[in-house]
């Protein structure tokens, strides 16, 4: 497969950026109410459709949900590049839609998607309700797995900047999980099925962004979903979409999850996943956080009157403004900082730190607007 060729031209272009709600997917959904089935599988806290999709008519039964964490778009972009490939008039992905039947729930808390937050509109994390199911969003996910009775789940999220892949200066652009099932963490047949599944997906995405896709911790919590469904012993494979460089709107991380989806579906369908890969799997770098958006080196402050060579960090935090996500830089920490790197590393050599107010030295959660020597003007960590 030409998985390049097939992203360029069944991308979905109605959907775009970090922002993605149930008002951005209705369209879409109204489209495909003629070959697939739309429906609505329950209510929100605040009373917004739950939407679900179901596409092919085949045994092998995968179900995949995205946008539990409101704020990770990502893989809902992706799932529906996937489905436009599917419902097109391409022979393979028609054999793959009479081999397969997908159940997608493409935005889980459509209240947290709205407000552009993590949790739901009760300040709840729905991957830390899988045992008490104390919310209508976690109801409808644990009744749609139980009546789906998957061969497979796909458990969609992102992840944050902060994350590379080992010790080396690469970001964490896709990472998987094969969840554990138990407080040992010991393979079973559907963690071994996961295990080998995503090993196919990683072979794939190495030809793509080689050193770039990380393994997420595996301790087990059977409060988290995945955890769960693993131990109910249905495969299920964590896809976190994280950072590649300059996509902060994560339009070509989408490509990389379209990627993953599609070669897993394919490793699926040729039974590939069979044998035993464990080893290639485990040897899949975990994930560290070692990354800060951007690094400055080398300042000159003043501290407690007394003038010092260090180094100052900024992270990006996603605002909700005017419908849509703005990315403000704010100074996070301030050291040596020599076991982290920078997406984008600064080395001011020396120059002096300065802001408006005169002040000589960063401070911690403040806005990155500020001066570098008597010349250099920073305006939300980028240089003006």
């Amino acid at each position: 497969m030409d998985l390049q060729a097939l992203f360029t031209i069944y991308k979905e272009s109605q959907l775009s950026g970090r922002y993605i709600t149930n008002k951005h997917i209705q369209p879409i959904l109204e489209e495909y109410k003629g070959v697939c089935d739309v429906r609505v599988e329950g209510r929100s806290v605040l009373g917004k459709p739950i939407y679900s999709i179901l596409a092919g008519t085949g045994d092998i039964r995968i179900f995949i949900w995205s946008q539990m964490h409101g704020n990770e778009s990502t893989t809902t972009k992706a799932i529906f590049d996937l489905l436009s490939f599917l419902n097109s008039e391409d022979a393979f992905a028609k054999t793959l839609l009479g081999h397969f039947t997908l159940y997608i729930l493409p935005i889980l808390n459509p209240d947290g998607a709205e407000a552009y937050t993590r949790v739901n509109a009760n300040a709840v994390d729905l991957n830390r309700d899988s045992v008490y199911l104390s919310q209508p969003e976690s109801k409808v996910l644990r009744k749609c797995f139980e009546e789906f009775k998957p061969h497979y789940c796909y458990n969609m999220h992102d992840q944050r900047t902060i994350f590379g892949v080992g010790d080396a200066p690469m970001p964490a652009t896709v990472s998987f999980l094969s969840p554990a099932y138990n407080d040992e963490r010991e393979i079973n047949d559907s963690r071994q099925k996961a295990i080998n599944l995503i090993a196919a997906m990683n072979d794939t995405l190495q030809e793509h962004i080689p050193g770039q896709v990380g393994r997420f911790d595996d301790s087990f919590n059977i409060n988290c979903i995945g955890d769960m469904f693993q131990s109910l012993g249905v495969p299920t494979v964590l896809f976190e979409a994280g950072y590649y460089q300059g996509d902060h709107e994560r339009e070509i991380t989408r490509k990389f999850i379209f990627f993953a989806l599609l070669s897993g579906i394919n490793a699926i369908y040729e039974n590939v996943i069979a044998v035993n890969r464990s080893e290639e799997y485990f040897n899949i770098p975990q994930n560290k956080i070692v990354f800060y958006d951007i690094l400055f080196k080398n300042v000159k402050i003043n501290y407690e009157n007394k003038e010092k060579i260090t180094n100052f960090a900024s992270q990006y935090r996603e605002v909700l403004f005017d419908n849509s996500v703005i990315f403000q830089a704010i100074i996070s920490e301030i050291g040596n900082l020599d076991t982290m790197h920078g997406h984008a590393e600064i080395d001011c050599n020396g120059a002096e730190f300065s802001t408006d107010e005169g002040n000589k030295m960063p401070k911690t959660d403040e806005k990155a607007n500020f001066f570098i020597g008597e010349r250099r003007k920073f305006v939300n960590g980028q240089e003006v």
